[in-house]
């Protein structure tokens, strides 16, 4: 993903929620703060965290005061410690002041989901196995957030439905085309030829029909650890698989030690703990 702050769609994301939080302008900022004075200003951390969402803070402050300075001291995916200062900026005081929920409020999410990210990759450091997001993202957000993923040593999964063909258990309640799961993917492929094709199974008998047709991957969903362990020893030299449901920091490393290849989290986007941090400023 090129950088994030660079798309048309985040900076407009960015904008609107400029837009949401000034309106007609920001009362207590033009009422105390003279327009021509200058600060110095810093945003840090208060705790340790895998930084993300720099180029979308600058974004927000450069907006409102297109020469304003800025040193990113610290690099989306970086670690950081509580007490580093993650960017340094000089400019107008009413723009930084204007400016600083808009662009916390993306950076602390952001940095949120990096972390929560790294702890699972580390947890199943070094097995060859890739930790993926979801489309469980929150509305609006889904860009960002899949970044943030990346800046935590994550992997996107789909972005959408339009990227990839995935078969659930309610596709097939309403797919009157044919009765196994095996009709179904060659049904998919025959509509769609170049999208990778998926589909989510529960148990072995599903895997053996679902593997007839060769898929490109099959989604082993709730499975306890024996029986995912032999779907992944049948799967392979034929598909890849990603486990899925009911996984956690506490048994993610034993899901990836059968073998799996990638397992997706919607915990990443939906249960992560917004970082602590902080801006400070000083005239010049």
């Amino acid at each position: 993903m090129r950088k994030i702050a660079e798309r048309d769609d985040v900076q407009h994301l960015i904008v609107l929620e400029l837009q949401a939080d000034l309106g007609p302008g920001d009362a207590t900022t033009d009422a105390l703060v003279d327009a021509e004075q200058r600060v110095s200003a810093i945003i840090l951390t208060r705790e340790a965290c895998v930084v993300s969402g720099i180029g979308v803070a600058v974004t927000a402050f450069k907006h409102l005061d297109s020469d304003m300075h800025v040193v990113a001291v610290q690099k989306d995916g970086a670690l950081a410690q509580a007490g580093d200062v993650l960017l340094q900026l000089k400019g107008s005081a009413r723009a930084i002041l204007s400016a600083e929920r808009t662009a916390l409020n993306f950076m602390q999410r952001m940095s949120g989901i990096a972390s929560l990210t790294k702890r699972f990759v580390d947890a199943v450091s070094p097995l060859p196995v890739k930790i993926l997001d979801t489309r469980k993202t929150t509305p609006g957000l889904r860009l960002i957030e899949k970044y943030a993923v990346a800046c935590g040593g994550g992997q996107n999964h789909r972005f959408g439905l339009y990227d990839k063909v995935m078969i659930k258990d309610n596709h097939r309640r309403f797919w009157t085309g044919g009765k196994t799961l095996a009709d179904a993917i060659r049904a998919a492929r025959e509509a769609y030829p170049d999208l990778p094709i998926e589909v989510e199974v529960e148990n072995m008998e599903e895997l053996r029909d679902a593997l007839r047709a060769q898929p490109d991957e099959v989604l082993l969903d709730n499975m306890p650890e024996d029986l995912m362990r032999s779907c992944v020893a049948l799967c392979k030299g034929i598909c890849l698989t990603e486990a899925s449901g009911g996984i956690t920091l506490d048994n993610v490393r034993a899901v990836a030690e059968t073998g799996v290849d990638a397992i997706s989290l919607g915990c990443l986007t939906h249960a992560f703990r917004s970082i602590d941090l902080t801006l400070e400023m000083e005239a010049l």
